[in-house]
């Protein structure tokens, strides 16, 4: 027992403390969140605008909504950010943090807009019409009955969208991005120790993911209190 607690103990001084790599592992969690956060915020409008053109009437809008949707839905994140950071920036000096957001933005986008329209669809469009009959205007109508139903719909589909976008960011390596994935693996090829330093990843992949689960938590017993 004593030799097991000795081997955690070196492991995680050798992991965590020796030469302040910690300071690379918060560094790495720091990066992984500010690519998902500002991939899901863009993704979030992006998935905003192409749901829009994907529901309207004019023909030459859903079309092209409609191409984009399936291309960035279909192609793997990794090829899209390959192809932004080796091909389409690959003469722009760019930092590769922000051509990495632009490739979670577009493929969450394509995936948001999804979601978007499927849950608006589920509603009752009867409810929209009594809406109307009682005076509200369109914009109103939506905005009060169809968007807070839309929202219920849609939360575990986006709960669950973020989540996978979390996760998605472990490849941004290949970018020469030091993420979280790849701090505790550079860390691991140091110590030559790499159980400790992965598991430790998983560790603040999880923590992160249950955070998300949290926050989603307590929206859900704000929305109950309120009604």
């Amino acid at each position: 027992m004593i030799d097991f607690f000795k081997i955690i103990s070196n492991s995680f001084y050798n992991n965590l403390i020796a030469g302040d790599a910690y300071l690379t592992v918060l560094k790495g969690l720091w990066i992984t969140i500010l690519i998902s956060s500002l991939g899901l915020l863009f993704g979030a409008i992006i998935g905003g605008i192409l749901c829009r053109f994907r529901m309207s009437k004019i023909k030459i809008l859903k079309l092209i909504s409609q191409i984009i949707i399936s291309v960035m839905r279909g192609s793997p994140v990794l090829l899209l950010l390959m192809i932004l950071y080796y091909v389409v920036f690959a003469d722009i000096r760019i930092d590769a943090v922000f051509i990495a957001v632009a490739a979670f933005a577009l493929n969450s986008g394509a995936h948001i807009a999804e979601i978007m329209r499927s849950a608006l669809e589920a509603v009752d469009k009867k409810q929209l019409e009594a809406a109307r009959m009682l005076g509200f205007s369109k914009i109103k109508a939506f905005f009060v009955i169809t968007l807070p139903q839309a929202g219920r719909i849609a939360k575990p589909v986006f709960q669950s969208a973020i989540i996978n976008l979390i996760q998605w960011t472990s490849v941004v390596g290949y970018v020469t991005i030091t993420d979280l994935t790849r701090a505790v693996n550079n860390i691991g090829s140091r110590t030559g120790d790499p159980f400790f330093a992965l598991f430790l990843g998983v560790l603040l992949y999880l923590g992160l993911s249950y955070l998300v689960y949290g926050l989603f938590s307590i929206n859900k017993t704000a929305v109950i209190l309120n009604d």
